[in-house]
């Protein structure tokens, strides 16, 4: 068989039993396309920059799902429903969490990441709207101190979604830094976004920590046939980057205010970016403890 056939490809697709029924499916559905493409390097070219967008919309699901419940709720939820807008988002949450599982959209330690972000989340929410970084201006029923419920299911998005793109990207690294280092930068991550409410912001040593651990670590990912490489730090910088673009959509949509929006929406301060890099690292050391990281030997998902 020729270039693009699956014969002479059997070590790329030996994982196929991996992908998660659906995945199996979409696989199928774009074989076609992918054979047109390959009859010319642009052909080929196009489609693994459009199997990388799908691949990172597939990863996303559950945020992307959350974020459009937060903005369709805050263009259309009735003022004086039975039930609070900020409720019927816990509810609609947990009900994209039970799709999730029940229809096989995401494996065991997707589902683990989910849970374990959810407590993280919530404990620094509980913190932040106490000490007033931010609030929730909408009544709720559903909710701990001053956190409605929902809340803890956007920081398990982040959770949900790098765990996914680590599978469905088959991701491995080269130079991964030892468990005990990375744990011990996430804690001291972790720790940090409480104590500057104390004076003791170490946020640039942390910066510096960040880059010192992950200096040689190199991700390798799968877009589609061909391995393609990035530093890892990289890879932190435009998560946090799409973090703060959503971050953006749901302020607007009231599902969160800072003391600045109170006043009127404007644009969250770019100075954020720096907080949501190292919750993106927090994040990804997280996942490590569902998903191991694998040194390169990568197979197409």
């Amino acid at each position: 068989m020729g270039r693009g056939g699956v014969a002479d490809r059997p070590a790329e697709y030996a994982s196929v039993r991996r992908r998660l029924p659906l995945e199996r499916w979409g696989r199928r559905a774009v074989a076609g396309l992918q054979a047109r493409a390959d009859g010319s390097p642009v052909g080929r070219a196009a489609f693994e920059f459009l199997m990388f967008g799908l691949k990172q919309a597939w990863a996303c699901i559950f945020g992307g799902a959350l974020l459009a419940l937060i903005f369709l709720t805050h263009l259309y939820w009735p003022p004086h429903a039975a039930i609070a807008r900020y409720d019927a988002l816990v509810v609609g949450a947990v009900g994209l969490q039970i799709a999730m599982l029940a229809l096989r959209l995401e494996d065991g330690r997707e589902a683990a990441a989910i849970l374990l972000f959810h407590a993280v989340g919530t404990g620094m929410e509980l913190f932040k709207t106490a000490t007033g970084s931010w609030s929730y201006p909408e009544a709720s029923l559903l909710r701990l101190g001053g956190v409605p419920l929902f809340s803890g299911f956007m920081y398990a998005s982040v959770g949900s979604y790098i765990a996914r793109a680590w599978r469905i990207q088959s991701m491995r690294f080269d130079d991964y830094p030892a468990q005990w280092k990375t744990l011990a930068l996430a804690g001291a991550i972790y720790a940090n976004f409480f104590t500057d409410h104390f004076g003791i912001d170490l946020r640039w040593a942390l910066f510096g920590a960040a880059a010192l651990t992950f200096r040689k670590t190199t991700v390798h990912f799968q877009p589609d046939r061909e391995p393609r490489s990035m530093p890892l730090l990289l890879g932190f910088g435009l998560t946090a980057l799409f973090i703060w673009l959503a971050e953006n959509l749901a302020t607007f949509s009231h599902a969160w205010l800072y003391p600045s929006q109170h006043g009127g929406w404007r644009m969250v301060a770019p100075e954020k970016l720096g907080s949501w890099l190292l919750l993106a690292i927090i994040s990804f050391v997280l996942v490590s403890l569902v998903r191991p990281p694998q040194a390169r030997a990568l197979e197409v998902l």
